[in-house]
């Protein structure tokens, strides 16, 4: 089979079915080092310290926060649409590129579609605790009661927002789950105790590999990469919608939706590159996560920063185009005003930093790609805190003018949400697979670099004069050669 050379190889090292299992499925089964021990000791420790400040909230009420009758959204929300944004990546690496035949995704989809569901479980932390007293969150969920009229308002986005993000959240949870199935068979199946045989037994659904489970298994997998896809589309644009809908300066602009897809596809690849560069570190599997892997991330990053910039401008101009005075004041209040810091944050680390990556050399650079997609996270976080405080902080009627500042309070409940990823994450990689296993080795024929490139073209050489030898004892030597 001739394969062109043109494409890198995704998978380095000539590896052996055998050496890829050691080498994917080795920090599963070692013992949990020190230095594991330590950095999950420390990020629960400073979860802890956010589900106490959680706790403060809801038992003194949000007048712990730094909230005001002009800003009633702040940093609550600004972290919930972070949070959002981030999970977004998992579910277009494990969907879309999988309908769309992308090989490079096997290397890094596993670790990105568990950073999606962590992701969403720290953002749904945020409206709860804003809701103040959250023990009456159940009246959002339609049902029937004794209420009366008393029924969820079915045309605030705020009750789409938890539709969505509920179904988002479901359907990442099953896709991931069902992608570690075959994995898990594997742990199972070089577990050297008993009792870890049976923990991974039941949570592999005694998975056997038989054909009619890869049959099953795939069926699944692309029934729910349809439902998925729509997903990706469809959360962040009713997250916009919380905005868009409104009639304050600086939200109601039709442009929201694709502006927040792109921007929640931006941050999510930045936030799976911070993960991904320190797992290919620890886990030493550069062999697996290539520069391929990482300049295709990278090229995903430039698309979706260069949407988001010229969304930035988008905004600019119909501002400036409407001739509606408040609109315009809105957005010199951005650039201008108190909190221009954080405008121009946002304008450095989201539309000027990406374009470096046009350059072959940075965007294939590993340091340079984790210190990058470290500063777009925090500009996404700046894009966020601009788009909400920014435009309410400065009223209509002048006497409500007002500035908000954050409290400790609320800091640690970001930090603690930070930690409490972290956590997750820590935990994840040490009981399963970070890449998917099953996945990688269905493509090391057509992506291995035995396979690929100069050396796949000096092994069919040789195939080839090795056939021609023995066509040749065969007295068949006048047959034409068929590349192999």
């Amino acid at each position: 089979m001739f394969v062109s050379p043109i494409r890198e190889p995704l998978i380095q090292g000539h590896k052996t079915y055998a050496q890829m299992s050691d080498d994917i499925i080795g920090p599963v089964e070692a013992k949990p080092t020190k230095m594991w021990l330590a950095a999950v000791t420390f990020c629960g420790l400073v979860a802890l310290t956010g589900f106490t400040m959680i706790g403060l909230t809801i038992t003194y009420g949000i007048g712990m926060w730094g909230l005001n009758k002009t800003v009633g959204w702040a940093w609550d929300i600004t972290n919930f649409v972070w949070w959002i944004g981030i999970g977004h990546a998992g579910t277009l690496i494990s969907a879309i590129l999988l309908l769309f035949r992308q090989k490079w995704r096997t290397g890094v989809n596993r670790s990105a579609e568990a950073m999606t569901i962590f992701a969403v479980m720290c953002a749904g932390l945020f409206p709860i605790i804003h809701m103040g007293r959250v023990w009456l969150a159940f009246f959002i969920f339609p049902y029937p009661n004794t209420r009366g009229p008393v029924w969820s308002n079915f045309n605030s986005p705020l009750l789409w927002d938890v539709f969505a993000i509920s179904t988002y959240f479901t359907v990442s949870v099953l896709f991931w789950y069902t992608g570690l199935i075959p994995d898990l068979a594997t742990v199972r199946d070089r577990a050297k105790t008993a009792f870890r045989k049976k923990i991974y037994n039941i949570f592999c659904f005694g998975w056997t590999g038989s054909a009619k489970h890869w049959q099953r298994f795939e069926s699944l997998s692309l029934v729910l990469a349809g439902l998925s896809t729509p997903l990706v589309l469809s959360v962040h644009t009713i997250v916009s919608f919380d905005f868009a809908t409104s009639i304050v300066p600086g939200w109601h602009t039709t442009i929201f939706p694709p502006y927040f897809v792109a921007g929640a596809i931006f941050s999510g690849f930045a936030m799976v590159l911070s993960l991904m560069l320190v797992v290919r570190k620890v886990f030493k599997l550069e062999q697996y996560i290539t520069l391929a892997h990482i300049e295709s991330m990278n090229k995903v990053i430039i698309l979706t920063g260069s949407i988001v910039g010229v969304a930035y401008i988008t905004e600019l101009f119909v501002s400036w185009y409407s001739q509606n005075q408040y609109e315009q004041y809105a957005f010199i209040n951005r650039s201008t005003g108190p909190y221009w810091w954080s405008y121009w944050g946002m304008m450095t680390c989201n539309v000027v930093s990406p374009q470096l990556f046009w350059i072959k050399k940075l965007r294939r650079s590993v340091v340079f790609t984790f210190f990058m997609s470290i500063f777009i996270n925090v500009g996404m976080w700046f894009e966020r805190f601009v788009i909400i405080v920014t435009s309410v902080h400065r009223d209509y009627i002048t006497s409500a003018w007002t500035m908000y500042y954050p409290t400790y309070v609320e800091i640690f409940i970001y930090i603690g949400t930070i930690g409490f990823f972290m956590t997750l994450f820590l935990l994840f990689a040490k009981v399963a697979p970070v890449i998917a296993l099953a996945e990688v080795k269905a493509i090391l024929k057509t992506a291995g670099d035995q396979y690929t490139g100069e050396h796949a073209t000096h092994v069919q050489h040789e195939h080839a004069v090795e056939h021609m030898h023995d066509e040749k004892k065969d007295g068949n030597f006048g047959t034409e050669l068929k590349p192999i």
